[in-house]
């Protein structure tokens, strides 16, 4: 792995020839001169992106390193393929900088993490089409995972009004801003000063963060602090003034911004219950889909047939079946004439 690239990237070299090759791996391998074999990131997203394990899915346009599609005609996907690495020294650094948050017990464990080659390069570099994008999913998850109530609040809240109210048509600005916004947040303060009372106070430094972050299109990446996260966002200058001027509106009406959001207007006027209950349901939902694809990669061979017999496989399909069922005897309880499992899960998975 060389890293000499923009920061956040990297570019693979082969070390040396395996026993068994991938086509997807053998197919993207280059001549990098002076007798260098390197990996390119886009002819392996081509690859990848000629081969549909999923018949039922239609794919869209590729974003990034992300490959869109509609799953059945209803739900939504993005599926994006990644290299497992090993690169503990990125996340020594955490414990090397003067921080409140995280402690080192959990420093220690995110250092355990396996690190993600994402197959995309810094847009507009030279080298574009051979980089990768180092990713830290599984050590940010579990940072977020030890974030307290007021902090995962404030993150959540952050999420819905970039989702409701400031509504990005191309991916300018992505949760993922608004994770290291968050992160960054817990980061720098004592964290006995997030407690209830706080929230608002939190919620504002958050938005005027993001409003930086836009008006100067910097913010740095968590985990590697020399990659900017703004970078290659594509931002415009008049979207960018609509933007600041929005979140300037929202921290002068003060909370009452918070009635903007559909979700936060529905949950005043809802049961909670009832509402607390579904949105758990619809979480494991969402969790045991992720598993399947998942697993259903891994259950495959080099031809594309998948182990259907997979025990883990025939266990999540249960299990769904069993959610689907929980939340149909509760729909025809309130009255709903909808008893079709599969619409109902592909309603709430919408």
């Amino acid at each position: 792995m060389d890293t000499r690239v923009y920061p956040g990237h990297c570019i693979l070299l082969q070390e040396r020839p395996a026993h068994k090759r991938w086509k997807v791996i053998r197919n993207p391998l280059c001549d990098g001169g002076y007798g260098a074999v390197l990996l390119s990131s886009s002819l392996f997203l081509d690859e990848c992106s000629a081969s549909t394990p999923y018949p039922n899915i239609v794919n869209h346009e590729r974003a990034g390193p992300s490959r869109p599609g509609t799953l059945g005609g209803v739900i939504h996907v993005n599926r994006v393929l990644a290299l497992r690495c090993h690169c503990p020294g990125i996340f020594q650094r955490l414990t090397a900088r003067p921080s409140h948050w995280p402690s080192a017990v959990i420093v220690l464990k995110v250092m355990s993490f396996r690190a993600y080659l994402t197959p995309v390069g810094f847009k507009g570099s030279e080298h574009e089409h051979m980089e990768w994008r180092i990713c830290f999913n599984a050590g940010e998850t579990e940072l977020v995972d030890n974030l307290n109530g007021t902090q995962a609040q404030v993150y959540v809240m952050l999420k819905m009004i970039l989702k409701d109210v400031l509504r990005p048509c191309k991916k300018e600005i992505t949760s993922y801003v608004i994770k290291n916004i968050v992160l960054w947040q817990a980061e720098s303060n004592p964290q006995d000063e997030f407690n209830a009372r706080s929230f608002f106070c939190w919620l504002y430094d958050g938005l005027r963060e993001l409003k930086t972050a836009i008006v100067t299109k910097q913010l740095s990446y968590y985990t590697i602090p020399e990659r900017n996260l703004m970078a290659a966002s594509g931002l415009q200058d008049k979207q960018q003034h609509k933007w600041e001027a929005d979140i300037k509106d929202m921290m002068t009406e003060g909370p009452r911004d918070i009635l903007r959001l559909p979700k936060i207007r529905q949950a005043i006027f809802a049961s909670p219950e009832p509402m607390l209950w579904f949105s758990k349901k619809r979480m494991e939902l969402e969790m045991l889909s992720l598993e399947y694809v998942n697993r259903h990669t891994e259950c495959q061979n080099e031809n594309g047939v998948v182990d259907k017999s997979d025990e883990i496989m025939q266990a999540i399909l249960r299990r769904r079946i069993e959610l689907q069922v929980e939340v149909a005897l509760w729909m025809r309880v309130e009255g709903s004439a909808v008893n079709d499992l599969e619409d109902i899960c592909n309603s709430m998975l919408m």
